[in-house]
């Protein structure tokens, strides 16, 4: 049994759509990580600052070399020793800057990679508190590609676009300043084109940032789809769908595709418009400076300096385009996080919440009511009392609602109306974790971990010895076959333990719960993975794990619950009979019919 199943509970699932963040918020919360490495950030600033100021001196050190050899033509000498100092500095600032440059980039991929394994760290923890009701409507496909995917573009984003979004900004900076010195009037004739590259940048980063978060969700439905028909081979095998699902498959990948072109067109299309645009800024200088040389209004070398100034002006502008359509996949990206994130977690524990006083076990439920969906009640007006030591089975149709009552009883959600309490005290008066240790858990569908037998068994169980794994393994009737693993206990087990059968993995998980000390055991239909005769010895050891305990048994084979204490069947939510197998058969009512059924 799942916490959730779509017969028991929601069946849409989340197809990862979600509102639009407002940009300046996504830039603000990414600032919050940053801001834990401001110092390094700052300190990333300044280096940029020098090592980009270094290097644009180069084109000024340049013209004055070319001014120098143009005095040739007036009968002058060429001063060598200046030409050869003019060029010494050159490297010299070139060698600096490029040093900066290097540590720069090693400040800033560890600030980047520290933000992404904080941001990683908190979506993992969000994970392990957010309300059940998310993983019931989100493929676990899709929460992968966030914390994978999604996290990914942003550390790239931070790693290299941050550095050249700041490079770029400094050298359009320092390059208008050095052409205002060099040349007023030639800065006025270039500057013609750059409202038109602002304005193309401007619009086609819009359409950029929502074609990517359209592209981002997609993907995520692609990556839940893969996930879900891969955990699901053998059974689509059985059933000889694999072309249905290829087709499927096709149809979410070529919608993936397609909204991967239609972000990458518009990401494409920025850069090379904007460089145009330069370009043609660029064939304007370079016609209006040959006349004013040829005027004698400019020195040519100052025509060249300006000309490398322009390009350099021009660079970042066209780099800066094609930095905004990065950055608007980062900022999708983030987004989603960030939705994530801002999800509700469990509701907070009580300031006065106890974690003691749980001891016997009694279970009441008055008039609980409960839907998944608001004016859609599962549960309605559901009242029993289970006292301590009993077992009470839970039988009915499928959708009855026996999920949703374990659901609740985990605190896996709450109720909307009634209560349910433990021990004569509301369950909400607990503290969450301290409550959740009163119970142990049996489930239909089993969890294995990679990890050693041995750890599969202790699993929840703190600090055991091997002695007591092996002797709750003996009373689950699996310690043989362990035995006869090739390394015994130390056997690893791999992913959800595919490399042992369903009834064994059953026995483990029954074996984890022999050795829980928890007061109350649920049960779902615990030995519905093994053979008969498995199943004849698992019945007696249950006797032993039931015992001093509430349990709750949730059961399909109304033989195997006869002797429970109290039977509540339920139907469309409601208890509509409760008592003994007994009292019920003697009753000749739903239960009567439902149990001479499976055996006629």
């Amino acid at each position: 049994m799942n916490r959730f199943s779509p017969s028991k509970g929601p069946s849409n699932r989340n197809d990862g759509s979600q509102k639009p963040m407002n940009k300046r918020l996504a830039l603000s919360r990414l600032w919050y990580y940053l801001s834990y490495y401001k110092k390094r950030l700052i300190v990333g600033i300044i280096l940029t600052i020098l090592s980009n100021a270094l290097s644009l001196v180069g084109p000024y050190l340049t013209g004055q070399m070319i001014n120098e050899m143009a005095v040739v033509k007036d009968g002058l000498a060429i001063n060598f020793n200046q030409i050869f100092l003019l060029a010494i500095l050159m490297i010299s600032f070139y060698l600096v800057s490029a040093i900066m440059n290097y540590f720069l980039s090693v400040a800033l991929v560890k600030m980047s990679q520290s933000v992404v394994y904080k941001l990683r760290t908190d979506l993992f923890n969000k994970m392990t508190k957010i309300q059940v009701n998310y993983f019931d409507s989100t493929q676990t496909g899709d929460i992968i590609s966030r914390m994978s995917y999604d996290i990914d573009t942003i550390s790239t984003s931070l790693s290299a676009d941050l550095m050249n979004m700041i490079t770029s900004t400094i050298t359009i900076v320092v390059s208008f300043v050095m052409m205002i010195i060099v040349s007023p009037l030639l800065l006025l004739i270039y500057f013609i084109t750059i409202p038109l590259s602002f304005i193309i940048t401007a619009l086609l980063s819009k359409i950029i940032k929502r074609k990517l978060r359209i592209r981002n969700t997609q993907l995520g439905v692609l990556n839940g789809y893969a996930e879900e028909m891969i955990s699901a081979q053998k059974t689509i095998q059985s059933y000889v769908q694999e072309e249905t699902v290829f087709e499927r498959f096709e149809a979410h990948n070529q919608d993936a595709a397609k909204k991967s072109y239609e972000a990458g067109y518009f990401t494409t299309m920025n850069g090379p418009s904007v460089l145009f645009i330069n370009n043609f800024g660029t064939a304007l200088v370079g016609t209006a400076g040959a006349i004013l040389v040829v005027f004698g209004s400019l020195m040519i070398g100052d025509l060249s300096a300006f000309m490398l100034y322009s390009k350099r002006f021009s660079g970042p502008i066209n780099q800066l385009s094609n930095l905004v359509s990065d950055l608007q996949s980062a900022l999708a990206a983030a987004e989603r996080i960030f939705y994530v994130l801002d999800k509700d977690d469990e509701k907070a524990d009580l300031i006065d919440a106890k974690t003691e006083g749980i001891k016997e076990g009694l279970i009441e439920f008055k008039n609980v009511s409960f839907g998944y969906f608001e004016n859609q009640m599962v549960l309605k007006n559901v009242s029993f009392e289970a006292k301590p030591n009993q077992t009470i089975a839970i039988v009915g149709e499928t959708g009855a609602g026996k999920t949703t009552l374990v659901n609740l009883l985990m605190r896996y959600y709450e109720v909307n109306s009634g209560e349910i309490l433990l021990d004569n005290l509301p369950i909400e008066k607990y503290q969450r974790a301290y409550y959740r240790k009163a119970y142990t858990m049996v489930l239909q569908d089993t969890w294995i971990f990679r990890g050693t037998v041995f750890e599969n068994i202790k699993y929840g169980n703190g600090d055991v010895t091997l002695e007591q794994v092996i002797e709750a393994a003996k009373k689950a009737r699996i310690h043989h076959y362990i035995s006869h693993l090739p390394d015994g206990y130390d056997t690893i087990l791999s992913d959800d333990g595919i490399n042992i059968s369903k009834g064994q993995k059953q026995l483990i998980v029954i074996a984890r719960a022999m050795l829980s000390n928890a007061q109350i055991l649920i049960l779902d239909e615990a030995t519905s993975n093994v053979d008969t005769n498995t199943e004849v010895n698992i019945q007696e050891a249950m006797k032993a794990l039931v015992k001093n305990k509430t349990s709750f048994v949730i059961a399909h084979r109304l033989s195997t619950i006869k002797n429970a204490d109290l039977i509540l069947l339920m139907s469309q939510g409601n208890i509509v009979e409760q008592g003994t197998h007994k009292e019920l058969m003697d009753k000749k009512g739903q239960y009567y019919n439902l149990f001479m059924s499976q055996f006629s």
